[in-house]
């Protein structure tokens, strides 16, 4: 009886074998985190074909940089740091995506605890995908990715007041898209109760 061994088992083995430019470890490492990637791209790039493109293209770099993994960090943090670079870079090329919308202030506050219970994930992944370019590009730095408006700042060629003002812009929006989906969603149950 043949006994299959599991190909690389450890990250480091995986990383060693992209060095060595094998092809079986690019396939794995797509397969591995393709997923997770695309999920990446899909929050910079509203277009799910355009986040298809960056997430190719960041795998294209992933492979042509893997000398410059040291191996002290994560390397799917390293692959995300990549995907998000090139999300940029992307948006850079293909938008105007410093774009601004003008927001009236929000007199209601949506109701939290509401939304805790009745909003789920696609919900809000939708809310953060309708944001126009800018808005959520600033909003996924640094709600999602962790950075900070100093970060955000240098790596897109803004002030880091333009950092905050987007990421406060984008917050307005989406505590009003939260309240509208409340408001809809009550005006559907009491529709439903006077129905029956």
């Amino acid at each position: 009886m043949l006994r299959i061994i599991p190909f690389f088992t450890t990250e480091a083995q995986l990383v060693s074998a992209l060095k060595r430019g094998e092809s079986r470890a690019h396939k794995v490492v797509y397969e591995r985190y393709a997923g997770k990637m695309l999920a990446v791209c899909t929050r910079y790039c509203s277009n799910r074909a355009d986040a298809e493109e960056v997430m190719i293209d960041g795998f294209m770099k992933v492979f042509e940089k893997i000398e410059q993994f040291r191996e002290d960090g994560s390397f799917e943090g390293w692959i995300r740091r990549i995907m998000v670079t090139e999300s940029l870079m992307f948006l850079r090329r293909n938008r105007q995506w410093r774009q601004e919308v003008a927001v009236d202030e929000m007199t209601d506050e949506p109701d939290y605890e509401w939304a805790d219970t009745a909003v789920n994930e696609n919900d809000l992944l939708r809310m953060v995908n309708q944001l126009p370019d800018g808005y959520r590009t600033v909003f996924n730095l640094y709600a999602i990715e962790g950075y900070s408006h100093a970060e955000i700042a240098d790596m897109l060629g803004i002030s880091e007041g333009t950092s905050k003002s987007q990421l406060s812009r984008a917050r307005i929006l989406l505590q009003t898209n939260l309240k509208k989906l409340e408001k809809d969603f009550t005006n559907e149950k009491t529709y439903r109760k006077a129905a029956y």
